[in-house]
């Protein structure tokens, strides 16, 4: 179970169904007024949902049990109950017990008491959070900042050129620059031919543009269009998104859920094939968007 792929709607879900679990202990009704000496009113106690098992099963555990379903089923992409996802069946539970709130209320004979009120004003922002979280963007976004990838260079990024580093400037055995008088590449005395002074710059032959090399053999990779300087990277998706096999079938093998870290592993076409946690591996074919690690 992922925690970090849930939203800021969850956490609304979450928050309205501890809300409604604590209303089930307070009483449906308000309390009696008693006259003064009154023996009977110390033993009165107002009723609650757990004295109504209709009303606790219907109303307030309706509740709590969608809740837990469409948090299950954002943490568990792709679990299903007779072809249903879980989290659909978490919005019908909530819509249920905001239906039964409702009806009951309006047809209770006597004054509703704190226990109903808290419970009422719980469904109706449980409801609501459960139908608009996939739809607000401002809901959609993750209740969790993902952690940094254990990544030491973002995608793209290469060594800071130095000795050692193509392209960076090499040096000769003892510091001494090459070409100079008594080293390889230098020209040698011919007779009746000036030879060159200590001061005087030698003449040179002219030697190709430095990187002109790593150019030259980059080239074939870069009109092939394949690739070959593809290295792996995390990335995280701002949405949750759809990975599918890599036979290209258009049935989806996983969710990819914001506020998580996955590890592209190629690149194909203008997809990315993904894995995930569990080892599965598919292609993400819409990369907008994505923040890279």
């Amino acid at each position: 179970m992922n925690i970090r792929s849930l939203t800021r709607g969850d956490g609304v879900v979450i928050g309205a169904a501890v809300v409604l679990f604590v209303a089930s202990f307070l009483g449906l009704t308000p309390g009696i007024d008693c006259p003064a000496g009154s023996s009977v009113c110390p033993d009165y106690d107002a009723p609650n949902a757990w004295d109504s098992l209709g009303l606790l099963m219907s109303m307030f555990l309706a509740g709590v049990i969608g809740a837990a379903l469409i948090v299950v089923g954002r943490a568990m992409p792709g679990r299903k109950v007779v072809g249903i996802d879980l989290g659909q069946f978490g919005v019908a539970f909530c819509i249920f017990a905001l239906w039964t709130a409702f009806w009951t209320i309006i047809d209770m004979e006597a004054d509703a008491g704190a226990g109903m009120i808290l419970g009422l004003l719980a469904t109706i922002v449980l409801a609501a959070a459960a139908v608009a979280a996939p739809l607000v963007p401002a809901l959609k976004a993750p209740l969790m900042g993902a952690p940094r990838p254990q990544q030491p260079q973002p995608y793209g990024a290469q060594p800071p050129a130095g000795y050692g580093y193509p392209g960076g400037p090499q040096q000769s055995f003892g510091g001494q620059p090459q070409g100079g008088y008594g080293y390889p590449g230098a020209q040698g005395g011919q007779p009746g031919q000036p030879q060159p002074v200590q001061g005087q710059p030698a003449q040179q032959q002219p030697q190709p543009a430095q990187g002109q090399a790593p150019a030259q053999a980059q080239a074939p990779g870069q009109q092939g269009g394949a690739p070959s300087d593809f290295s792996p990277f995390w990335f995280a998706v701002p949405v949750a998104r759809p990975l599918y096999a890599e036979d290209g079938s258009p049935t989806p093998i996983a969710e990819l859920a914001p506020g998580t870290w996955y590890l592209a592993v190629e690149q194909r076409g203008q997809g990315l094939v993904a894995q995930t946690q569990d080892g599965r591996r598919g292609v993400l074919q819409d990369t907008t968007g994505i923040q890279r690690g």
